[in-house]
């Protein structure tokens, strides 16, 4: 491919493709799209500028209708993206077991998106399982509504667990097992007070119970099982290495008591593990090959494998990749929690909000969060990329699907002379059939404040997808006269009609600017969209025409939230 027809034609459609997304065709946007498509193109490219040029002075001057029919014709190669593999270390087609395992103390955020769909699709490539279980041996925190709330966050992201599990319900494993350690002499009974085990952690030094006779020890454990010891009277410690370079493996805690009542168990155990021990412990028991898990975890792998290798269990391969980090919005529920107590957002699913269920009522879709968050796939390199990357993502899966209309922010009134009362037809979607919407043409319209502030006495400018007009009179009230249908003027401004429905647009953006609460970082717009939106439902999302994508939030109040510009 090379020769001068072909690129004339690869110039005239890629044109047409560039007028009917935009308005008009530009030169400038179309010669990529040539040259990405006969490269022999680069071997003369002043001939190809002049090829490209006539196309887009060609397209130009042909009416919209005119430019749909001619695309139509032709065909367009979408280049298809391979999706980055996870490739998971000694394992096998069907015998990958991985997990995800949320705290059951909030509502999941993007962090625990990334988390939970690694987990996921590593074990979909290798036609493994993935099991959802529930670290839940923390009775002060968790709550059994936020066990609900994650699965159906988990389900509205598309993900079907094989199965669906409770550490809190293996504590009797927990409790043989760390009394097996007793026994081995592998742990100890520590009653020191919690000062003086941090002190003497830092110092790398041992404390006297360090030292206990496996009896005493035994005797220390059942009392703590029955309920004859206070919280902070005693704690279960491994016995590792007091000065360990490693800090974590200085005789580090694997139980405590803890007389909470539990959302599952109530009030049945009063011992409960720590997370070092319940994840090394539950991994194994669940026959999980392949442990996903967040890069500031890496000092504690150490500990993993030592527990397990002291009661001779079963090893998992574990695999730390990078926390998602975000720049201006925080995945900590340390700082989201103080602007909801605070009543600087409105709630847990505020459109800001980092969690899965704002960013579900902001408009972004499942598939979009999957896109992004596997893009940073299982490495451990830091990064703090924008939320736009999201938004982009987004942008793709939208474009194809959602209507058209018209949208006008602080409106100013327009009044066209000399343009007939009819009803126009426009496309929900310049390519995909959608369906049409109808708008009533009477003379009176309204365009956005920032069209009008632009415009000076005597421009000439198209109504987009109608006609053509010059400015006669610029004041409150701005007054034109109709020029006609033919070509395009570089000027487009959109507009709703005389019927009109009043709207308003929340814009989300950071919620933190460096260190501080950004308190503008909810915006409402205010102005008219067209008189079809009212057919719109909850949840539907839509495009405002040069503005952006957004989802309709509140039916009676006609409120919207941009999703992506």
């Amino acid at each position: 491919m090379g020769g001068k027809l072909d690129i004339e034609k690869i110039a005239y459609k890629h044109a047409l493709k560039n007028a009917s997304e935009y308005g008009k065709a530009q030169a400038g946007a179309v010669v990529g799209k040539v040259i990405a498509e006969a490269p022999d193109a680069k071997k003369d490219m002043k001939g190809t500028m002049q090829l490209i040029s006539k196309a887009v002075e060609k397209v130009n001057r042909m009416k919209k209708e005119q430019v749909d029919k001619e695309l139509s014709k032709f065909t367009f190669e979408e280049k298809k993206q391979e999706e980055r593999k996870i490739t998971l270390e000694d394992a096998e087609k069907g015998k990958v077991v991985t997990r995800f395992l949320p705290e059951p103390n909030g509502f999941i955020h993007l962090g625990h998106a990334k988390a939970a769909f690694l987990s996921y699709e590593a074990a979909r490539e290798y036609s493994g399982k993935c099991l959802l279980r529930f670290d839940d041996t923390n009775p002060e925190k968790e709550k059994g509504e936020f066990v609900d709330a994650i699965k159906k966050d988990l389900a509205w992201l598309g993900m079907k667990f094989e199965k669906e599990i409770y550490s809190s319900d293996k504590m009797p494993d927990f409790y043989k097992l760390a009394r097996q350690l007793i026994m081995q002499g592998d742990a100890y009974i520590c009653t020191c007070e919690k000062e003086k085990v941090n002190e003497l952690r830092g110092l790398g030094k041992a404390c006297g119970c360090r030292v206990n006779t496996i009896e005493t020890n035994l005797h220390a454990w059942e009392e703590m099982l029955e309920g004859k010891l206070k919280k902070g009277d005693a704690i279960l410690r491994l016995k590792a290495e007091p000065d360990a370079a490693n800090t974590v493996m200085r005789d580090p805690t694997l139980f405590r008591i803890n007389t909470a009542e539990h959302y599952r168990q109530e009030k049945k155990y009063t011992v409960w593990p720590t997370y070092d021990f319940e994840v090394s412990i539950a991994d194994s028991l669940d026959g999980v090959t392949h442990a996903l898990r967040s890069k500031e975890y890496e000092l504690r792998d150490e500990l993993y494998y030592r527990i397990i290798e002291k009661l001779g269990m079963r090893k998992p391969i574990v695999y730390d990749f990078s926390r998602l980090t975000l720049k201006g919005l925080p995945l900590s529920k340390r700082l989201l929690k103080p602007l909801i107590d605070e009543k600087k957002v409105s709630g847990w699913d505020d459109p800001r909000m980092p969690t899965i269920r704002g960013l579900k009522r902001r408009g972004i879709l499942p598939d979009a969060i999957r896109n992004f968050v596997l893009s940073f796939g299982l490495s451990k390199v830091e990064s703090e990329p924008s939320i736009d990357a999201l938004l982009t993502e987004n942008r793709k899966l939208l474009d194809p699907k959602a209507a058209r209309y018209f949208f006008v922010h602080e409106p100013v009134e327009l009044i066209v002379d000399g343009i007939k009362k009819w009803q126009v037809h426009l496309r929900k979607h310049p390519t995909e059939n959608l369906g049409e919407r109808t708008l009533g043409i009477t003379g009176k319209f309204f365009i956005s404040k920032a069209d009008a502030d632009k415009l000076t006495k005597g421009d000439r400018f198209r109504l987009l997808d109608l006609c053509n007009v010059k400015l006669l009179e610029k004041g409150k009230i701005l007054r034109a006269e109709f020029a006609g249908n033919e070509g395009m003027e570089e000027k487009r401004i959109h507009w709703v009609p005389e019927e009109f429905i009043k709207a308003e647009v929340l814009v989300p953006s950071e919620l933190f600017l460096g260190d501080k609460f950004n308190k503008e970082s909810l915006k409402v717009v205010e102005g008219y969209c067209e008189s079809d939106c009212s057919y719109l439902k909850k949840g539907d999302i839509v495009q405002f025409v040069r503005y952006g994508f957004c989802i309709l939030d509140d039916e009676k109040k006609m409120r919207f939230i941009l999703t992506t510009p």
